[in-house]
């Protein structure tokens, strides 16, 4: 691969992580439609393989000095904050002079702040909306995939140990067509088990989130015949419902509440030790939340040249229906030399040799040729 151009950022070491655990970070433990044209077709491999100096473009310079210290600032999905954390701290750990800070907020927060230039980078589950790419105020930005991973239908139900839901069922859940456990749908869905005669409490975002862009998404188009509140960033949900911060603040409000149900990515729901349902996909197979069923669902995506696709409503047995995945967008052109060089080596740490932590953090790593393009893709990114 081309070196990445721009100035030295201290004296560097090689980032070995491939045998790498989350609990060695120090970040919390548990916390992937019809061909478009120029469409590829990928498989799900993880990606694995020694990084030196060389590979990020990041060394002393010719007098042998020190550089001084270059902070990255990022905002959006809490989603993938998980991974930011993780994978900044290692990355940190060759690259003393670097600090990435990644303040979450929301994919929403993430993409006004790129397109107003008050942050370096965004993490966003969603793309910009083309109406609105004339705003960015740098230009042109680029989508470089980072992960997959599952939202769950995260629980709390005294009593029930396991939960079976198809799509149809949980569009009655959320849309509120349906209030209690013990309805003819949930225990068509649980044949032989018993349901309690409880009030469900729906729990759902308060921010803008591309976690709910993406549960409204599938719900749109497994459940077309029932979902009525549309997909977006926010939806007008009923008004007997509650809301949550974060996917954190709706895992939290979910345990605090008995009887409540909420759509809370996997990480986040182990961490707060959530019960979540098996979901009936395609096949008509209930598959549960794992990081192996992400991994499944992104086998065969079709993936467009700038790198934006979607895992959801996969088929195949063994592929979990609600699985989304998460983007980095930068803009094409860098303002700032020493910023945009090391922008290019975190990203290409985030998409090569940070996959290997994505397992022990509850998500799913890149299928190979998916990793491979967007490593190809950081030629397109433009340093003074």
């Amino acid at each position: 691969m081309p070196e990445s151009a721009g100035p030295s950022v201290g004296a560097l070491r090689p980032v070995l992580t491939a045998r790498s655990r989350a609990s060695d970070l120090g970040a919390p433990r548990s916390r992937l439609g019809p061909p478009v044209p120029g469409a590829v077709t990928v498989r799900s491999q993880t990606v694995r393989r020694c990084v030196t100096e060389h590979d990020y473009g990041l060394r002393m310079n010719n007098s042998g000095k020190k550089q001084e210290s270059v902070s990255l600032n990022a905002s959006g999905s809490t989603f993938q904050k998980t991974y930011e954390e993780a994978a900044s701290a290692e990355f940190a750990k060759a690259n003393k002079a670097v600090k990435v800070n990644y303040g979450g907020g929301g994919s929403g927060k993430g993409r006004q702040d790129l397109a107003d230039k008050v942050v370096d980078f965004a993490g966003a589950d969603s793309p910009y909306k083309d109406a609105d790419l004339a705003k960015n105020k740098g230009g042109d930005v680029l989508y470089f995939p980072i992960l997959l991973g599952p939202i769950t239908i995260a629980y709390n139900v005294d009593g029930v140990s396991k939960l079976q839901l198809s799509p149809a069922t949980i569009a009655k859940i959320f849309q509120r067509d349906i209030k209690k456990w013990n309805d003819a749908d949930i225990a068509a869905d649980n044949p032989g088990v018993t349901l309690p005669d409880a009030d469900i409490v729906v729990v759902h975002r308060a921010d803008g989130s591309g976690t709910t862009e993406n549960f409204a998404k599938y719900l749109d188009k497994a459940a077309k015949d029932v979902w009525k509140l549309k997909s977006g960033a926010t939806v007008e949900w009923p008004p007997d419902t509650q809301a949550g911060q974060g996917n954190t603040g709706v895992a939290q409000s979910v345990k605090a509440t008995k009887g409540a149900v909420g759509y809370v990515d996997l990480s986040d729901a182990k961490a707060s030790a959530l019960r979540f349902a098996s979901v009936k996909n395609q096949a008509g197979k209930f598959v549960e939340p794992s990081a192996e069923s992400a991994s499944a669902a992104g086998d065969g995506i079709e993936v467009k040249d700038n790198l934006l696709f979607s895992a959801l409503d996969a088929k195949g047995d063994a592929a979990y229906p609600i699985t989304y995945q998460s983007w980095v967008i930068v803009y094409a052109k860098q303002a700032d030399k020493a910023k945009g060089a090391v922008l290019k080596s975190y990203i290409k740490y985030l998409v090569s040799d940070g996959q290997s932590l994505l397992k022990g953090l509850d998500f799913a790593p890149l299928p190979r040729s998916l990793a491979d393009k967007a490593v190809a893709q950081l030629d397109k990114i433009q340093v003074p």
